[in-house]
């Protein structure tokens, strides 16, 4: 019981370790998990929480500034505080 208690206390916090956040607009927006594309490299596959609560993964387009939800839905960056966030990370 113990060990099993420690086993997702550790979890928990290398997870919370591992994301990358930022406070825009006043809301914490971090980055739970992300992978670029191969094919278009200006596009992320992206898991992000805003405020701690979790969403689902977007597809992140960079290029054109929108983000396609789960329900297929195209959202532009000025309608959703995450994609200037996962845009950023990896621009140089």
């Amino acid at each position: 019981m113990l060990l099993g208690g420690w086993l997702s206390f550790s979890v928990a916090v290398s997870a919370a370790q591992a994301a990358y956040c930022r406070t825009v607009e006043g809301h914490e927006v971090c980055i739970l998990d992300i992978h670029r594309s191969a094919k278009n490299y200006w596009e992320y596959r992206a898991r992000v929480s805003v405020d701690g609560e979790a969403r689902p993964m977007a597809v992140y387009d960079c290029r054109d500034r929108t983000l396609l939800r789960p329900d297929g839905t195209r959202v532009s960056f000025r309608n959703d505080i995450t994609g200037d966030v996962v845009c950023r990370l990896f621009r140089r």
